[in-house]
């Protein structure tokens, strides 16, 4: 009996010795690496996932030829991100132009380990009754429709992000940082290509909820904040966000406790990459739920 267990000691002795090993070689590794070497390294891992790093503000943000943009959007996928631990404020606006229903929407909140947010702009190819907007499935616009997007994004007053430049889907995600929703704050615009659009959009946002004195129509460019959702959440789902929330800030403290010989995500994430891959993989997989496929048309 006092050898079995003489030999498992000396056996988990050994495992942890090699993984001491493994470690201190792998963090040798990266701080041997120049931070230009790391940044590339970082968006050739990054691009199948449809993102790239900021290295001026140490956040992702997603690549306009993300695979991403081969789903289109729904609303069922706002209701199901939950079970995907999730948890986000989410302002659709949607309004009726050049004879399309167009829908341009904003999320902030945690995505598992990452606080972030997006703003997204989507179409679909005819007039769609109010009545169906929830139950169409808009799909992402072309090159020739993108538009100018950008938000500065707050936390508790201090900015975590600050993103622009013509695009179709443009996010910011902070790594590691855990918030509540209503933590977050977000100040957009949106530079249409006609003003027309623009006031069209402007009245979609009074549609959803907001009060005309507080968005800024610039020629083409609307302007508008993002603090609370005006959707009320039920019982059940406080519950789950609850749960999801406590999910999510366990696995915050436990991603800063094994990356914790580095500061900036750049260093982290190569870490993981290196050391455990399968974590890497599931770090980046910010919007896993998006499964339905477009149509095209």
């Amino acid at each position: 009996m006092y050898l079995f267990f003489g030999i498992f000691f000396l056996v988990l002795l050994f495992f942890f010795c090699l993984n001491y090993w493994r470690r201190k070689k792998i963090i040798k590794k990266i701080c041997c690496m120049s931070t230009k070497e790391k940044c590339c390294l970082l968006d050739e891992l990054l691009e199948p996932f449809g993102f790239c790093y900021v290295p001026s503000q140490d956040i992702f943000t997603s690549r306009i030829d993300a695979m991403q943009r081969e789903f289109g959007y729904c609303a069922l996928y706002d209701k199901a991100a939950l079970s995907f631990h999730m948890v986000f404020d989410c302002l659709p606006v949607y309004f009726n132009y050049n004879g399309r229903t167009w829908l341009v929407e904003l999320w902030k909140g945690q995505y598992g380990i990452n606080t972030g947010g997006e703003i997204g702009i989507y179409y679909a190819d005819r007039i769609i009754p109010e009545s169906k907007w929830e139950n169409t499935i808009f799909q992402c616009v072309e090159d020739e429709d993108m538009v100018g997007l950008s938000f500065n994004l707050f936390r508790k007053g201090m900015g975590i992000a600050d993103v622009g430049g013509r695009h179709w889907w443009l996010t910011a995600f902070s790594v590691g940082r855990f918030s509540n929703p209503q933590d977050l704050y977000m100040r957009a615009s949106v530079t249409f290509p006609h003003h027309e659009m623009a006031e069209a959009f402007a009245e979609g946002l009074v549609r959803s909820g907001y009060c005309p004195d507080d968005i800024g129509i610039c020629h083409h460019t609307v302007t508008f904040s993002f603090a609370r959702s005006f959707v009320r959440n039920g019982c059940l789902r406080r519950l789950h966000i609850l749960l999801a929330q406590c999910a999510n800030r366990f696995w915050c403290k436990i991603y800063l406790s094994v990356t914790r010989p580095f500061c900036l995500s750049l260093d982290k994430i190569l870490y993981l990459y290196y050391y455990l891959p399968f974590i890497f993989r599931k770090t980046l997989r910010i919007k896993k739920y998006k499964k339905i496929k477009r149509k095209r048309r």
